[in-house]
Formats: C-alpha cells, structure tokens, sequence
C-alpha cells in the first residue's frame, strides 16, 4: 500500500511541469483580458484580470481593480475595498498609472482619508518613471503649495519641464511663462520664447498672444532649436509605460 502512494506521488510530480507549460503565463492572460474587455465581454475580462492579478500581473491587477471601482466584474471579493487592495498591490508593484491613480485617489479623499504628503509620495513615484500626468500633477503641487509646504518653484519647474519635454503643451506654456517672470527658473527671453513656441505650434492661443506680443512667430529663432544645454540638467531616462494590450 505504501509503495502504491509513492508511485502516485511520483506520477504526480512527473506530470507537474507538463501542466505548468500547458498553463498560459499571467501576462497573456492579462492581454486576453484587455481583448475581452474591449469586445464588452465583461464577465469575461473580469475572471481573466483576477487570474492574472492573483498570479502577480501589476497589469491584471490594475485592471481589476478597476472593473470593481466601475462595478464591471463579477466577483467574490468585489466592492471598493477589494478594488483599493488591488491598485496599492499593483502601485506597489511599480506601475506607473496604478501609481498615479492611488496619488489622485489621496490627493482628493476619494474613498480614502485625504493626504497630500501621501499623495506627493506616489505622484513622484509616477513621475519619476516617465508619467506625464503625475508630473504635472507633482509640480503642479509646489507651484501652488499646499496645506502641508508653501510653494517651491524651483521643485515646479523640474517637473514641468520634464512635461513639457515630453511634449505636454500646457506644461510647456508654464516654463514658458516661468522663464519669463523668473519663477523657479533664470529669467531668459530667448528660452521663453522657445516654450511658447512650443505650446504655440500645438494650438495654445495665449502662448500665440505672448509670442506676438514679444514680436516672434511660431518658427525657431536662429540658434534656439536645441535650449537644453541653458536649461537645468535633465532627469535620468525612465522606462516606458507598459502596454495595455
């Protein structure tokens, strides 16, 4: 009898890495997920998410926590407080939009108690791996202080600029006008008038006005097509978000 289940437990264990490699790794569960999600088959994309997220995807997880904030899946554990274990797993995890949705989340009280030190910490979480929204969001903080910290422009304008880099249009106006009054940043025509340019070309009206008014045009200026070198050094590249499909 005793060799009978040791000549089972073997069996099962030989057969074990075949199951493994028979199982699709989370990641194209995940995908499959989006797929079924974009189709409208929500209890579908709702089971994918939640098996992926519990096999470690940040992207699953992310996902399904959203479907339950929206009520879209059908599950066991849904509700906010369900979908709020989910997204700090997956900001946790590093992912960049989960990240800045927990930032928007603190920032504004939304289902949880309002904290801005909070919300500071997971905006420059965000930002520093190349999130335009949270960088925003982050300088947008210092330009105007908040309950906790007066105003720092000279915090603003690094993360405008890396915005405006990224070529976000109001954030390119800001430095503009920054470089122009001297907020934060040295006060520079030239480099001014490089960012209105800038926010100008995407359809910005007021930086239109403040090109004109300065008597420049939408086309660079001899020896303005390349300002970085007079600007503050900039931050160190940062991996891209990952897809969503």
């Amino acid at each position: 009898m005793r060799r009978g289940c040791v000549a089972t437990a073997c069996a099962t264990l030989l057969a074990l890495p075949a199951f493994a490699h028979a199982t699709p790794p989370a990641g194209d569960v995940a995908q499959a997920g989006v797929v079924a999600y974009e189709d409208g088959r929500m209890a579908e994309a709702g089971a994918l998410f939640e098996r992926a997220a519990r096999a470690g995807n940040r992207l699953a997880q992310f996902n399904y926590a959203m479907m339950l904030y929206r009520d879209e899946a059908q599950a066991q554990d849904a509700g906010h407080d369900a979908a709020w274990g989910w997204l700090r797993r997956a900001a946790g995890a590093g992912l960049p939009q989960a990240q800045y949705v927990l930032a928007q989340l603190y920032d504004h009280g939304d289902g949880v108690p309002r904290s801005l030190t909070t919300a500071e910490e997971w905006y420059r979480r965000a930002a520093d791996q190349g999130h335009v929204e949270a960088q925003i969001a982050l300088a947008t903080m210092y330009y105007v202080g908040t309950s906790v910290a007066a105003p720092d422009y000279q915090k603003a304008a690094r993360w405008y600029l890396a915005a405006a880099r990224a070529g976000e249009p109001g954030a390119q106006f800001l430095v503009a006008d920054m470089y122009d009054k001297g907020y934060g940043l040295p006060r520079d025509a030239r480099l001014a008038a490089h960012w209105y340019r800038a926010a100008a070309r995407q359809g910005d009206p007021v930086a239109a006005a403040r090109l004109a008014a300065q008597g420049a045009d939408a086309a660079d200026a001899p020896g303005e097509s390349a300002p970085a070198a007079a600007e503050p050094a900039a931050m160190p590249a940062a991996p891209a978000l990952p897809p969503t499909r």
